[in-house]
């Protein structure tokens, strides 16, 4: 891996744009109703709870990536730390799995945005046909390489924080505090879990990892980044649940809470106000498409390539894992057209959780070789599973049959990892690994 400058290389800007393009996406324009459902006028410190699991989790990944930098990012992580079993094998798979989750609820999201902007009787025909239009066009951008899509997240980053900012400042000044007082606020379960529904809207960082390979001198480049991002998203979301919860009284958050964001600029910005966020939301959910097929379509290469997947989305194209792009993209397709996603929401962010608490146990287990305080990432781990407890137990209690996706969607992964090792005899490889090999050949 070389350090220096090299053309088609991302440098810190771009590589913060895939991070903060994947984290202020699809989750905190379309279920921040519900965590505001949950939380009241504790969501701006339920988001400040989520953003310290997902700074803790960071941790983990920032020294990982810089000890192991490969376009395999958590797969590569998982399998350095705990090897070629079947619960390796399995956790990657249900990290495709959740991507596919997350990309569909982003798509469900741009589709439901852009569809408002025509009259309710043709708003379902126009929803199906946005989302189809976003995924396939930025399936093509994906295509064009890395390069391309470092440069796209730049500019589509740079449009929407405008008008998020433009949100914050205008809506900061006419925020009625009452609304925010201790007495408006839920018990501490309701407001952790109000936090982890959203955690999907932290989850993006971790698309870092996976342009690891990508990066130009990665070793400075890959912790400030990670670092960057998810500090300024915590900071962003703090304000904009303060800005929200501050200026739109409670029950209207609720009935609005698809487009809760649109509707709470209303009050200090009017129609103009809501259009504007509206926009936001296209702009946020297109890049965190963008974003996240980045990452998904190398995870599901990579995933391939060390055992988990079928062979054939090894083959590349262009320097690019085509295929995998491609599938992933279908998956995409078929799900957010056919499914009611914001219930899924609630089990895309348990599926992160858990995945994240066993990359920050990779850490635990590594901490000699990526020179790093164990205690740090023990306490990423504590704070995943303590997270993802809550937030089962709240759904348990409010929308039981919600359990059941969690269920299915851990089963069908490790499904498949024990069924293609019982049917090919294939065993998970390293990356970095083979990468060493061919340079030394």
């Amino acid at each position: 891996m070389k350090n220096g400058s090299s053309e088609g290389k991302m440098g810190f800007l771009s590589v913060v744009s895939i991070g903060v393009g994947g984290m202020v996406g699809g989750g905190i324009f379309a279920v921040l109703g519900l965590a505001v459902e949950l939380a009241h006028g504790a969501t701006p410190i339920a988001f400040a709870v989520a953003g310290l699991v997902a700074i803790l989790t960071a941790y983990s990944y920032a020294r990982l990536s810089v000890t192991f930098p490969s376009q395999g990012g958590t797969v590569e992580f998982l399998n350095q730390a705990f090897g070629e079993g079947v619960t390796t094998g399995g956790l990657n798979v249900l990290l495709w799995l959740s991507y596919v989750v997350m990309l569909s609820l982003y798509a469900y999201a741009f589709g439901s945005y852009g569809a408002s902007f025509f009259p309710a009787a043709a708003q379902p025909f126009w929803r199906h046909v946005m989302i189809t239009a976003a995924v396939v066009l930025l399936t093509g951008l994906n295509v064009l390489g890395a390069a391309a899509v470092g440069k796209a997240e730049e500019w589509i980053v740079a449009f929407k924080l405008i008008i998020l900012s433009l949100f914050v400042v205008a809506g900061f000044w006419t925020i009625q505090m009452h609304r925010l007082q201790p007495s408006t606020w839920v018990d501490p379960v309701r407001m952790v879990a109000g936090g982890m529904i959203i955690f999907l809207a932290y989850e993006g960082f971790e698309l870092i990892a996976n342009a690891a390979a990508d990066v130009d001198d990665y070793r400075k480049t890959l912790p400030r980044a990670y670092y960057t991002s998810v500090g300024f998203v915590i900071l962003l979301y703090i304000l904009v649940a303060a800005v929200t919860v501050g200026n739109l009284p409670l029950a209207q958050i609720i009935d609005a809470r698809d487009y809760a964001l649109a509707a709470s600029a209303k009050p200090f910005l009017g129609n103009f106000g809501f259009i504007l966020i509206a926009i936001a939301a296209l702009l946020s959910t297109g890049s965190a498409i963008n974003a996240t097929l980045y990452g998904a379509s190398r995870v599901s290469y990579i995933i391939a390539k060390e055992g988990e997947l079928p062979k054939t989305l090894e083959r590349k194209i262009w320097r690019q894992p085509v295929e995998g792009l491609l599938i992933t993209s279908a998956l995409t397709l078929l799900i957010a057209n056919l499914f009611d996603l914001s219930s899924i929401s609630v089990m895309g962010s348990a599926g992160f959780l858990l995945i994240f608490a066993a990359v920050n146990a990779s850490n635990v287990r590594l901490h000699e070789k990526t020179g790093s305080k164990r205690w740090i990432s023990i306490l990423g781990v504590a704070g995943c599973l303590i997270a993802l407890v809550v937030l089962i137990y709240q759904t348990a209690v409010t929308s039981p049959t919600e359990i059941l996706v969690l269920v299915v969607m851990v089963g069908i992964a490790f499904t498949i990892e024990v069924t293609y090792r019982a049917v090919t005899g294939r065993t998970i490889k390293s990356l970095l690994r083979d990468l060493e090999a061919e340079a030394k050949r």
